[in-house]
């Protein structure tokens, strides 16, 4: 059970994030156009979306280093960016571009962060053990970012947005070009903190990052296009995908790609992952039809069959233009590790 500043009470599954009808503007380019968000505490939240989406700067403006246009954004019942500085402490911040400062050892930029948070000079020292024993830094501590590999980097720099036991979390982008491995330990830890009561907020282009997550926002050019949990995300798609087993796989992708109920296809290896359009009537009739089509073009068929949708069906249909109807906030979350 923590509290807020304002000292209310808040359990696991309250709200401490509110954002309503956010929208930011930059001159010309409406960078965000009325989102409505509420997250809850204990919620590892995803922001998923293309270049360009917005999500960086929907990250900007929750931690008051934005000021919206219109609309509002309260953490923590604190409304930012006019109180953002009564939230420094409660609140930890990881860029797309690691925050470290290079002439620093790893020892130096915990103390320093440590120092600038406030932290008692008392509690500082042990904190700062801590934290090195708790991501594995203590061999490195005397060691400066730019020794680092990208993945003790990022581990660093998670390391420096939580020494001083923040409530919320944001994270944008923050496994950007991390090997598979380090995002896997780094995403075990954030399921850690999230076990602890933390709320983390996380922007990520990568989909099984992204399926982790228990609650997804999707955007695209500034709105927000789909809410919910992967699984209530992907299952709008149920029987709208087609897994094809036919060589040459290039020629007939390209050969299903100028077919007017298809909306993308992808080879996957020998297979190809078909996303159609709206779900047929009669799938069986449809999928007869498709082999006859191709084995009448001389393609070798070996098998096709209808398929689970994924998260990239999803962010296809998104960017392609297809509306989503908003899910509902939801209390229950998909645990996933």
């Amino acid at each position: 059970m923590n509290r807020s500043p304002k000292n209310r009470t808040i359990q696991k599954g309250d709200p401490v994030i509110e954002v309503r009808k956010l929208a930011r503007r930059f001159g010309s380019l409406q960078a965000l156009k009325g989102i409505d968000l509420s997250i809850n505490r204990g919620e590892v939240f995803g922001f998923l979306g293309p270049n360009g989406a917005g999500k960086s700067t929907l990250i900007r403006t929750m931690v008051g280093l934005l000021s919206p246009s219109s609309g509002t954004a309260s953490v923590l019942d604190h409304r930012m960016p006019e109180e953002a500085d009564i939230l420094r402490k409660h609140i930890g911040y990881m860029t797309q571009n690691f925050s470290l400062y290079q002439d620093l050892t790893v020892r130096e930029n915990l103390d320093f962060a440590s120092e600038i948070f406030g932290l008692d000079r008392y509690i500082r020292k042990e904190r700062i053990k801590s934290s090195m024993d708790y991501y594995g830094l203590s061999e490195r501590q005397d060691q400066k970012p730019a020794q680092l590999s990208g993945g003790w980097k990022q581990r660093l720099a998670l390391a420096v947005a939580t020494i001083h036991n923040p409530e919320i979390l944001f994270l944008d982008e923050p496994t950007a070009g991390v090997d598979p491995e380090n995002r896997r330990r780094f995403w075990e830890k954030l399921f850690e903190l999230a076990a602890q009561g933390k709320t983390i907020l996380v922007s990520t282009h990568y989909m099984d990052e992204a399926v982790r997550c228990h609650r997804l926002a999707l955007l695209k050019e500034g709105h927000l296009g789909a809410l919910g949990t992967p699984s209530s995300l992907t299952s709008r798609f149920d029987g709208r995908v087609i897994e094809i087993d036919a060589q040459p796989a290039a020629a007939v992708c390209h050969h299903l790609d100028q077919h007017e109920d298809v909306a993308s296809t992808t080879q996957l290896g020998n297979l190809i992952h078909l996303l159609l359009k709206e779900k047929p009537q009669d799938s069986l009739q449809l999928i007869r039809t498709m082999q006859n089509t191709l084995e009448k073009l001389n393609f070798s068929v070996h098998s096709i069959q209808m398929a689970a949708p994924n998260l990239e069906d999803v962010f296809v249909a998104l960017t392609q233009g297809e509306r989503m109807d908003l899910a509902p906030n939801h209390k229950s979350h998909d645990r996933k590790k």
